[in-house]
C-alpha cells in the first residue's frame, strides 16, 4: 500500500484505517455513478493509479505467469471434457477455433501446435496425475492475478498461504467451467436449437431457431466472460467486506480494453507482420506473449478503475456525513 494514500477500495480494504468513513452495504451507491466523478476526471485518477502501481510492468509479470500457465489450465480443460464425453475432439476444434477468433494467428498456431504435442506425450497412465498437475500450475497464474489486484485496490495480503493456495484453486475450477460452459453452448447450442425444432416438426421454425441462437450466442458468451471478470473481482483480492457485481465499470472497462487491443493486434499482424523477421522462429512466442499481456494490462485496468470509483464515492460520503454532523457552536449568552 502506497503511503500517505486513503486505503479504500471496493468492498474495503482489510486493514483499519477510515473505519469512520466507510460506507454500509446498503448505503454504498452504485459503481455506475462514478463515484461523483466525470468520466474525464475518472479517467484521470485511474491513470494516475495505473503509473503510481507500476501496472504496465505489473502486467508483463502477469503474461510471464500466463504463459507458464495457459498450456496446463488448456490441458486440464481439454483433459476433463475427454474424460465426461466421447466428443473431446470437437470441444477441443471449438477451443481452438475460437482461440483463433481473438488471437493472432501464429499465436494461435503456437498454442494448437505446443498442445498437441504435449497430449501426444502424455500417456493414458499419467492422465489423472496430469489433470492434477496441470490444474496446480494453471493456479499460479491466478496466484499472480489475486497479488497483482491486491496493490490495484491497495490492500495487503494477510491469508494464510494455504488459503491463498486453495482459493486460486478454486478460482482456476470456476474459470475452467465457464469455459466449458461457454464452450459446450457455442458446440452443441445450435444443434440443440435444431434438434427442438425437429421435434416440433417446423421446419421454419427450426431455420429461425438456429439462425436466432447463432445471433444470440455470442451475448450469451459475453455474459460468461463478464462472469470471469465479476468471479475475480469480488475473490482474488484481499477485502475484508466483498461485494459482487455482475456487471462493473471496471469490468467492461477491461474486457472492451482486451477484445479491442486483441483485434487491433490481429488486425496489426494479418497486415503488417514483421515479427518473424525481427525474431525469426521465436517470433510467434513473443506475440503470444504480447497478447498475454495485453490480457494481464485489462484485468488490472478494470480492477484500477474499480477502486478509483470506490475511493471517490468514500470520499464523498465521508464529506456529506460531515456536513450534517458539523453543527453549529452556540454562542454564549452575554452577562447581563
Amino acid at each position: 500500500m502506497r503511503p500517505g494514500k486513503p486505503a479504500l477500495s471496493s468492498g474495503h480494504p482489510i486493514s483499519g484505517e477510515h473505519e469512520g468513513t466507510r460506507m454500509s452495504t446498503d448505503q454504498k451507491p452504485s459503481l455506475w455513478k462514478l463515484g461523483g466523478l466525470t468520466p474525464l476526471n475518472l479517467g484521470k485518477r485511474a491513470w494516475k493509479e495505473i503509473v503510481e502501481d507500476e501496472v504496465f510492468a505489473r502486467s508483463a509479470s502477469l503474461a510471464y505467469y500466463f504463459i507458464l500457465a495457459v498450456f496446463p489450465a488448456m490441458l486440464f480443460v481439454l483433459s476433463v471434457i475427454g474424460f465426461l464425453t466421447a466428443a473431446g475432439s470437437e470441444w477441443q476444434a471449438s477451443l481452438f477455433s475460437t482461440l483463433a477468433r481473438v488471437m493472432p494467428a501464429s499465436a494461435s498456431d503456437l498454442v494448437q501446435k505446443t498442445f498437441q504435442e504435449v497430449s501426444r506425450a502424455s500417456g493414458a497412465g499419467k492422465a489423472a496425475f496430469g489433470i492434477l498437475g496441470a490444474l496446480w500450475a494453471a493456479s499460479q497464474g491466478v496466484a499472480a492475478v489475486m497479488q497483482s489486484l491486491n496493490v490495484a485496490y491497495e490492500v495487503k495480503e494477510r491469508r494464510p498461504w494455504w488459503k491463498q493456495k486453495v482459493l486460486a484453486l478454486g478460482l482456476t475450477l470456476a474459470l475452467a467451467v465457464l469455459v466449458l460452459g461457454a464452450l459446450g453452448l457455442m458446440l452443441f447450442g445450435g444443434r440443440a436449437a435444431g434438434l427442438l425444432a425437429a421435434d416440433l416438426g417446423n421446419a421454419g421454425l427450426g431455420h429461425a431457431l438456429v439462425v436466432a441462437w447463432n445471433v444470440l450466442q455470442w451475448p450469451v458468451v459475453l455474459g460468461f466472460m463478464f462472469a470471469a471478470f465479476a468471479m475475480t473481482y469480488r475473490f482474488a483480492p484481499h477485502l475484508k467486506e466483498p461485494e459482487w457485481h455482475w456487471i462493473t465499470p471496471g469490468s467492461v472497462t477491461g474486457l472492451t480494453c482486451w477484445l479491442v487491443a486483441s483485434f487491433a493486434l490481429k488486425m496489426y499482424l494479418q497486415f503488417f507482420n514483421s515479427y518473424s523477421k525481427t525474431y525469426g522462429s521465436v517470433g510467434a512466442v513473443i506475440i503470444l506473449l504480447l497478447w498475454l499481456y495485453i490480457a494481464g494490462f485489462s484485468i488490472l485496468l478494470g480492477g484500477e478503475v474499480n477502486s478509483a470509483i470506490d475511493k471517490a464515492a468514500a470520499a464523498q460520503q465521508q464529506e456529506q456525513e460531515s456536513k450534517v454532523t458539523t453543527l453549529p457552536v452556540p454562542r454564549a449568552d452575554k452577562a447581563s
